[in-house]
């Protein structure tokens, strides 16, 4: 009787999973595919908008006044998301970015080589992978990838797997309005923030992947010769102390596979490349 009782209360969970699944998926504007999606865009942004205005506040922010570094990453910032703003537009899809207010900022650390995009458009750019990009051609692609993240709303996905597994099924605006508490520190772990603020968890190798493939089509977009990705993640590789995990280890593929990728990416994003 007991395993009975078990196997039905199982059934039933499975059931209730299902059933949420199929009502929280969403279709992602730029691949076509349903994806879980337990919280709103809208939602998502105002805590993004939160969080990244407290990151700011504890961070050296340079100002693009006096450096050319600042500058470049507002520049570059400027050609790729009006790349986006025009591929959407041409898609008669403006809604899809509602809500995006973007801003580009360089911030001082000279020892974390990363950037990265959160909902919204909330963008930063470390010092420390201007030494990998060498030039404004592959910080496009660095900076196409990160936006592509945030349209791709893989951050969204993690969070909204995470709050089925920690919130018991308490989802969508209930868990925020209820439990703020718990779905602030599940958006803060999705999205890298906290005490490693700003080190963003590493995306499933899918995701990467999806994210080059885009941020090769922005920066070509955007008139970036897209065949500099190849030579910045050869520098990249180079850039890492000790020996990188074997791919299988890690979420993220391997360089030597992101390259053989992004080989098979560049004749579609070449087709949108004008010097």
């Amino acid at each position: 009787m007991k395993r009975s009782i078990q196997v039905y209360g199982i059934s039933s969970l499975v059931i209730l999973l299902g059933s949420l699944f199929i009502i929280s998926c969403a279709q992602n504007a730029l691949t076509g595919k349903s994806q879980l999606s337990l919280v709103s865009e809208q939602e998502i942004q105002a805590l993004s908008l939160t969080q990244y205005q407290d990151f700011l506040k504890t961070s050296t922010v340079i100002a693009p006044a006096k450096d050319a570094r600042a500058q470049m990453v507002q520049r570059v910032g400027k050609k790729i998301t009006a790349s986006v703003e025009a591929y959407f537009a041409e898609k008669n899809n403006k809604d899809f970015l509602k809500g995006y207010q973007w801003e580009y900022n360089l911030v001082k650390n000279d020892t974390t080589i990363n950037a990265w995009c959160m909902p919204g458009g909330k963008i930063v750019v470390y010092t420390g992978i201007l030494p990998v990009t060498k030039n404004e051609t592959a910080l496009a692609f660095v900076m196409g990838h990160e936006v592509s993240h945030a349209l791709l709303q893989h951050g969204n996905k993690r969070m909204s797997e995470s709050m089925i597994q920690e919130l018991g099924g308490s989802v969508l605006s209930a868990a925020i309005s209820s439990k703020p508490k718990e779905t602030q520190d599940l958006f803060m772990r999705a999205y890298g923030i906290g005490t490693t603020v700003g080190i963003m968890l590493p995306f499933s190798r899918e995701q990467e992947l999806e994210a080059d493939k885009f941020g090769l089509l922005w920066a070509a977009k955007s008139g970036y010769d897209p065949t500099e990705a190849m030579a910045f993640w050869e520098r990249m590789q180079k850039s890492k102390s000790g020996e990188a995990p074997p791919e299988f280890l890690s979420t993220h593929p391997s360089d030597a596979t992101r390259i053989q990728k992004i080989k098979e990416y560049l004749p579609e994003a070449l087709k949108f490349y004008k010097k």
